[in-house]
């Protein structure tokens, strides 16, 4: 077992981009938007691994060797099973407003629509497996997404300056009866009634889009989507613009977008979404109710925590993953603990070299080049004038 440079699928959706995971592996603009880098084991795209002069699926690989890569505590604790997923995310259109499910509700619903023989690859399916979905996102540039119900003072306040007489009714729920009756009752407006609403809105948003960055968006969102409900959702969601280095996480059941922008995203290995709007795909709003926690959200910018010479970690509570940033230069050398799992390395700036075990050759990386350092491999060192993430499994 040895460090193992991997070679990772890219996911190619309308909202991604033309040029910036392209550059971040060398590669020229593609005709085709690049949206997302996979790294991990996912069964829908699994990295490969070049193990003993042959390019095999990593999740089969761990099948294989779930003891020597995982490390004997995860692979009992997750079923040897990798239980993370490692991204890279580029938006150059804003991405479904969306939600994760909980643990307990992933097993149910998968359950469930597993029993009224729902295919796995069904549009209509909102479970795709049984697992929750907790996440971490953590910008490479400016990075703009919605995070979460805002204060309710704060809604009413700007929907009575957007939509005062079409949305009447339904800002005097959420100043009476809460965010959930509102959300329900804006999500399941009529057609006309809808339409009535969004032309309004845009109307007063744009005499007043000089005030305030959130009716700027709702303009955007409107020239994509024009015909819906979740253009709204800039004044309804908190909206957030990080600065390189800073990362926000996302809980299950909070409501949330990504903008714009290009960003590491880490994740418990589920492909679980349920919608709520900006997508022509399916959308359950009785399915999402049930999902959502419908709180005000206090949002909380994360910056990296010192633990170790070199290597900064994001404080976040999960069980499946941490996420780490290191920086090498000059005569620097980072060692990892001894104690340690699986981790996956990916390159975001300059170049660097891996040594590990004494004897054994070092291994090189530079921007772009992702590596699993199996958890058989008690330390290793880093050297060189590079900046890297560490996607790790806390050990229980």
């Amino acid at each position: 077992m040895k460090p193992l440079i991997l070679k990772n699928t890219i996911q190619k959706y309308a909202w991604g981009s033309h040029t910036a995971i392209q550059s971040l592996l060398g590669e020229s603009s593609s005709q085709e938007p690049w949206a997302e880098l996979w790294m991990g084991a996912h069964p829908k795209a699994p990295s490969e691994v070049n193990f003993n002069d042959t390019w095999i699926p990593l999740n089969s690989l761990i099948g294989q060797y779930p003891i020597e890569i995982l490390g004997a505590p995860i692979a009992k604790k997750f079923n040897n099973a990798l239980p993370l997923l490692f991204k890279v995310l580029a938006a150059e259109h804003p991405l479904s407003i969306q939600a994760h499910p909980n643990k307990i509700q992933a097993i149910t619903g998968f359950a469930r629509e597993n029993k009224m023989n729902i295919p796995l690859n069904a549009p209509h399916r909102n479970y795709k497996d049984d697992q929750h979905k907790p996440e971490i996102i953590c910008a490479l540039t400016p990075f703009t997404g919605l995070k979460g119900f805002r204060k309710i003072a704060s809604t009413i306040e700007m929907l009575k300056m957007l939509c005062p007489i079409n949305l009447k009714n339904e800002i005097d729920t959420l100043k009476n009866q809460g965010l959930k009756l509102f959300f329900k009752s804006l999500m399941e407006l009529p057609g006309d009634d809808k339409i009535q609403v969004i032309n309004e809105s845009v109307k007063n948003a744009e005499k007043l889009a000089d005030q305030n960055d959130s009716f700027k968006w709702l303009i955007r969102l409107y020239q994509m989507y024009p015909q819906d409900i979740g253009i709204l959702s800039p004044v309804i969601l908190n909206l957030i613009c990080l600065e390189p280095g800073q990362a926000l996480f996302l809980p299950a059941g909070e409501l949330h977008a990504y903008l714009d922008g290009l960003g590491i995203e880490l994740m418990a290995n589920s492909d679980n979404v349920l919608r709520g709007g900006l997508t022509p795909k399916h959308v359950d709003v009785t399915e999402l109710l049930d999902v959502l926690t419908f709180n005000e959200t206090k949002v909380e910018i994360l910056l990296p925590e010192t633990i170790t010479s070199g290597e900064g970690q994001y404080p976040v509570l999960a069980e499946e993953f941490s996420l780490s940033v290191i920086t090498v230069k000059n005569a620097a050398v980072y060692s990892s603990t001894q104690n340690r799992s699986v981790e996956i390395l990916l390159c975001v700036n300059g170049k660097a070299d891996i040594t590990y075990n004494d004897d054994k050759p070092t291994v090189q990386i530079q921007k772009g080049v992702s590596v699993l350092i199996p958890s058989v491999i008690d330390q290793y060192q880093i050297t060189g004038d590079a900046k890297l993430f560490k996607a790790g499994v806390p050990l229980p």
